[in-house]
């Protein structure tokens, strides 16, 4: 297993950090390079040539799970939002990124500028909801993000996670501190951040009585669907 825990800032937030350069330029833009930086310089990348696409195949794979009315919970650039609704799905996206939900209202999708952590339309009435993207990582607490979107969903509701995956298959289990990075000098505010492997949510979720319900691959990206304990067969 790997994992790393460090001390976590609160100047500025995670509201502040993905509202600013460099994450708002790239967007705009349409192209990274970003990254995300830890305090000790490493960096994962993000792709944001893919979030601003349509969805892949391992996108399509999500969208296949997903049923009734969807909230996707850090939408990004909405390009699963537009897939949902052209579905035929009542689907929502939230996002602290003003520049994310503008991309995702120009694409024609519904979307707020908004915390998962906020109040939220339709609390407890949610049929699926979605961390895609490393966005279990919200808030750098995943059991409270999980507690989280058990409120927001319907007791019958599921969630669908992607999953962090480790070289060698090594379990992941990491909170840290980071930054919005371009690679060129341009830095974000620190903000909490986690990265979960499947086992690690595995544990996770049975905590906040989530029980795991399938998982799978697609294009090298984990994903699982969770279902509420009580409603679990």
């Amino acid at each position: 297993m790997t994992t790393l825990t460090s001390g976590v800032a609160r100047a500025g937030g995670p509201a502040t950090a993905w509202s600013a350069d460099p994450y708002t330029v790239a967007l705009r833009r349409g192209r990274g390079p970003l990254y995300l930086r830890r305090g000790d310089g490493w960096l994962l990348p993000l792709d944001v040539e893919r979030w601003c696409e349509a969805p892949d195949g391992a996108d399509r794979t999500v969208l296949d799970h997903c049923r009734g009315a969807v909230l996707d919970i850090g939408c990004g650039p909405g390009r699963l939002v537009s897939a949902l609704a052209s579905r035929g799905h009542r689907a929502l996206g939230i996002d602290v990124s003003p520049e994310a939900v503008a991309r995702t209202a120009r694409s024609g999708a519904a979307a707020l500028h908004r915390s998962v952590f906020d109040p939220l339309p339709g609390e407890g009435r949610w049929d699926t909801a979605l961390l895609i993207d490393g966005n279990i990582g919200i808030g750098g607490d995943p059991a409270a993000l999980l507690r989280r979107t058990a409120e927001v969903l319907a007791v019958t509701g599921s969630l669908i996670v992607e999953c962090a995956q480790a070289e060698g298959g090594a379990d992941v289990d990491e909170r840290c501190e980071v930054r919005v990075a371009d690679g060129r000098g341009g830095l974000g505010a620190p903000f909490a951040w986690a990265r979960v492997g499947p086992a690690a949510l595995a544990r996770q979720a049975a905590a906040a009585d989530w029980v795991p319900a399938g998982r799978w691959k697609a294009a090298g990206r984990a994903f699982t669907l969770l279902t509420r304990g009580a409603a679990a067969p």
